[in-house]
């Protein structure tokens, strides 16, 4: 397949996952209620916990709602192609002249649009509560989690090809990795205090240096190690998400 091929095919099936989400904005809204109450809950709790105003304590939670956002969000896609394999559409597209890598390119590049638009609204809401955030930060900070996003949508889509119409597999295998992977983060509670055992397992999980790219990003750090480590992690995740997912879709019949 031609470069200008895979670009044309990637372009279809781009548009065709984004034509639910601009139909149905109100999806994009709906999943972000989990995040907002984790914001309204924890972040009273770590203001009297810390001492630290409420603005202070935005400014190390957001970040991390940030990422948790892109986490819950990304990972729950493979649902809806579970539900086309059920109706039959995913079996008509795999025939179809698309070439096979650019379906799951597609899909996967779909994810940036609600990933981007969920954070821009999360920080749009804390800002009259103290939130700060450096205007180049925030604009890293969005290229990093939407990279991101690339490699969980296409994980989770490898996930749903892997277990295919069975959907207690695909949201045991979903719920089980989902906590672990956001407290060994450091979203919720900090990891430097913590075991030596949980602080070598938030070693290995790349979401931990994302969230600390994100905290320093959003507080103007923009060139520093912390950026870098997040940098490569998110880039990480797409190429491995990526490579995972067009050898499961090129298998797939």
């Amino acid at each position: 397949m031609s470069v200008r091929t895979f670009t044309t095919d990637t372009s279809i099936v781009l548009e065709r996952e984004l034509r639910p989400v601009t139909r149905d904005p109100f999806s994009v809204v709906f999943s972000m209620i989990q995040p907002l109450i984790f914001l309204g809950l924890f972040t009273p709790l770590l203001a009297g916990v810390t001492g630290a105003s409420t603005g202070a304590s935005l400014q190390a939670f957001v970040p991390g709602i940030l990422v948790m956002s892109c986490l819950v969000g990304t990972s729950m896609t493979g649902s809806n192609l579970q539900m086309e394999m059920k109706s039959g559409s995913h079996e008509r597209l795999l025939v179809s002249p698309l070439g096979r890598p650019a379906q799951l390119v597609g899909r996967a590049l779909k994810e940036i649009v609600p990933v981007l638009v969920q954070a821009l609204i999360i920080v749009a809401v804390t800002l009259p509560f103290g939130f700060r955030v450096a205007p180049a930060g925030l604009l890293v900070g969005l290229v990093l989690l939407a990279v991101t996003a690339v490699g969980l949508g296409s994980l989770s889509y490898s996930l749903a090809l892997a277990v295919r119409e069975q959907e207690w597999a695909f949201w045991g295998v979903q719920q089980t990795l989902l906590f672990p992977l956001l407290l060994l983060a450091g979203v919720l509670l900090p990891l430097e205090s913590g075991p030596g055992w949980m602080r070598a397992a938030a070693s290995v999980n790349p979401l931990h240096y994302l969230v600390d790219a994100e905290r320093a990003l959003f507080s103007g750090d923009v060139a520093s190690t912390t950026v870098a480590a997040g940098l490569g992690a998110a880039v990480a995740t797409a190429v491995l998400g990526v490579w995972v997912g067009t050898r499961a879709m090129a298998r797939a019949s």
